[in-house]
């Protein structure tokens, strides 16, 4: 499939890496919705990348929220041909600091956000795709999820973040297996340490600190460069149910 026809639904879609891939789509031709929480932020991105791009507010943590969204990007852009699943949060703290055992309460709301709302978004997107017309080689759809380089390396303080984006890698396989039947491939990209917004406000010396400890090429990751991987997916029909590291050789130290 050729991203030039995609009708993509983008969770996170509003900033980011979300953001980038939207633009690539509708750069190369395609429709895309953005699915994020933030209102303004949202509306301004669609309104940036023109008519062939909408918004809806969309919390990836509650089916229902999911369901709807879903129905109504199928119906705005006449079905759904490639999902991609950026939202998510990166909240960290040690499972025992100094003023005790971290609350379950904020765990819970990381698995909820990350990995959940993988699910959410992944299964009411491949039901839809399940109706496309299949293609030369029986494909419906793509589905791409956002992992990290800390489902396999994760850091003290992220114990949370790592399991829920672990999670994420872990299930690709079972979906792609089970999502074959449908001509539906599932991958996963696992970002290391890219120049995001929140990377981007934090103070110049700690950009430079982290993008020391990347081999080569020695900088942060760009969001076009994600964007990059979401294409090669797409387009590459032999691609399927891998996760492709974005990361500059970079292995992550204990802190």
């Amino acid at each position: 499939m050729k991203l030039s026809a995609a009708k993509a639904v983008v969770t996170g879609g509003a900033s980011g890496l979300g953001y980038a891939t939207a633009e690539r789509v509708v750069r190369a031709g395609g429709h895309v919705v953005l699915l994020d929480v933030n209102d303004e932020l949202g509306a301004a991105s669609a309104a940036k990348l023109g008519e062939r791009a909408s918004y809806l507010n969309t919390d990836v943590s509650n089916e229902d929220s999911v369901k709807a969204a879903i129905a109504h990007a199928k119906d705005a852009m006449g079905g759904i041909t490639l999902a991609v699943n950026c939202a998510g949060v990166a909240t960290a703290g040690r499972a025992v600091g100094r003023a005790g055992p971290w609350p379950t309460e904020i765990f819970n709301r990381v698995i909820q956000i990350n990995l959940v709302g993988t699910f959410n978004v992944t299964k009411e997107a491949a039901a839809v795709m399940n109706e496309n017309e299949p293609d030369e080689d029986g494909e419906r759809g793509v589905i791409v999820s956002t992992a990290s380089i800390a489902a396999f390396e994760g850091q003290i303080g992220q114990a949370a973040y790592a399991a829920s984006k672990g999670g994420v890698h872990a299930m690709m396989l079972p979906l792609a297996r089970e999502f074959a039947a449908f001509g539906i491939r599932v991958n996963t990209i696992a970002p290391g340490i890219m120049l995001t917004p929140m990377m981007a406000g934090m103070p110049e010396e700690v950009q430079e600190s982290l993008a020391a400890q990347v081999p080569f090429p020695r900088r942060l990751g760009h969001a076009g460069e994600f964007a990059d991987a979401v294409q090669f997916i797409y387009e590459t029909t032999y691609v399927n149910s891998e996760t492709i590291r974005i990361d500059g050789a970079i292995r992550m130290q204990a802190k």
